[in-house]
């Protein structure tokens, strides 16, 4: 078997940086998922929100690409069986709005798993939601909620007028219910990513910095900030494009390639699940139908375990030096 997959088309400008896989071969190692403790399910792309760094080009009109109840049961199957999981990332889109969130969430809980809800906040003020913050505090479910800065203006200019506001009642009522608080056991997690097309600032010395003024301004308390680099595909990619900067950032992130981040990446022990039930290396691989492993398309339906993806080459590109690049970046932040 060769020691490299064959390098995909990611959508990328051609040419501009050296191939990420012969890089990772020259400089680091072949990357293969070692274990499986954690599953991604992206449970739609219906969002409430629409943001200029979505990688998922998630928002209110995609009501079509969400999960079924079929879909979710296959799942919920094969989970079941896979012995080695502690994890499960809930993530859209906003996952809240997908009719299959709250099951998830109750049959996971109940086997003593770990479940991680990306939440935009937003959602826990929209209509017909209103009691989910208090179902996410029952269950004892992660949250990771996503504030790109602690000004209203950064917030607004890449989330959309009135959302910084929103956020904040959203961190309010969680506080409320002991997330983040000194001795609780709710965890509520904060997400950093860049307004500009630059890498993230150092991670400890930003959530310091987030700490103090969210206190200071609006008495929230967190656990801890999750800095998370951009990846230059779908809507961030025709973003950077439309300002002329796609090329500039690309050879940013190449330069910034750091080997000890790409050891540390998450996709060695995680497995992503497309709310059609496809599956893949990463979440991001999965915006771009790149298959689990490289191979032909593979879904929930026509395998019977997930442990056949352990000790398997994962599927890379171009877009993959957003990971490994500085600090690197996983979707608990900075990796070293």
């Amino acid at each position: 078997m060769s020691s490299i997959l064959p390098i995909i088309d990611a959508g990328l400008p051609t040419g501009i940086v050296e191939p990420f896989a012969k890089r990772m071969a020259r400089d680091a190692k072949t990357l293969t998922r070692s274990s499986l403790t954690e599953l991604q399910i992206n449970l739609g792309k219906l969002c409430n929100q629409t943001c200029t760094h979505c990688h998922v080009d998630a928002g209110p009109t995609k009501t079509a690409e969400n999960m079924t109840v079929q879909t979710a049961d296959r799942v919920l199957a094969l989970a079941v069986v896979c012995k080695t999981l502690n994890t499960i990332d809930l993530t859209g889109g906003a996952p809240e709005l997908n009719p299959n969130f709250r099951k998830f969430v109750s049959r996971f809980r109940e086997r003593g798993l770990n479940v991680i809800d990306r939440c935009n906040l937003t959602i826990l003020s929209e209509p017909g939601h209103e009691d989910l913050a208090d179902f996410l505090a029952c269950h004892q479910v992660e949250v990771v909620a996503s504030l790109p800065c602690y000004l209203e203006d950064n917030v607004d200019s890449q989330r959309g007028s009135g959302v910084f506001e929103r956020s904040i009642q959203g961190l309010k009522k969680l506080n409320a219910l002991g997330y983040g608080r000194p001795n609780s056991e709710l965890r509520l997690n904060l997400v950093f990513n860049p307004t500009s097309p630059s890498l993230p600032p150092d991670q400890q010395g930003l959530e310091q910095d987030y700490k103090l003024e969210l206190k200071k301004r609006y008495d929230i308390e967190f656990n801890q900030l999750h800095a998370i680099t951009n990846i230059p595909i779908k809507r961030y990619a025709k973003f950077l494009r439309k300002l002329g900067v796609l090329d500039d950032y690309m050879q940013m992130l190449e330069t910034s390639f750091n080997p000890q981040a790409a050891s540390l990446v998450m996709c060695q022990s995680m497995l992503s699940i497309g709310w059609d039930g496809q599956l893949f290396d990463c979440d991001f691989n999965q915006m771009l139908g790149m298959p689990a492993a490289g191979n032909s398309e593979q879904t929930v339906w026509n395998i019977e375990s997930f442990d056949k993806y352990i000790h398997q080459r994962i599927a890379v590109a171009d877009h993959c030096y957003g990971c490994t690049a500085g600090a690197g970046s996983s979707c608990g932040g900075a990796v070293t």
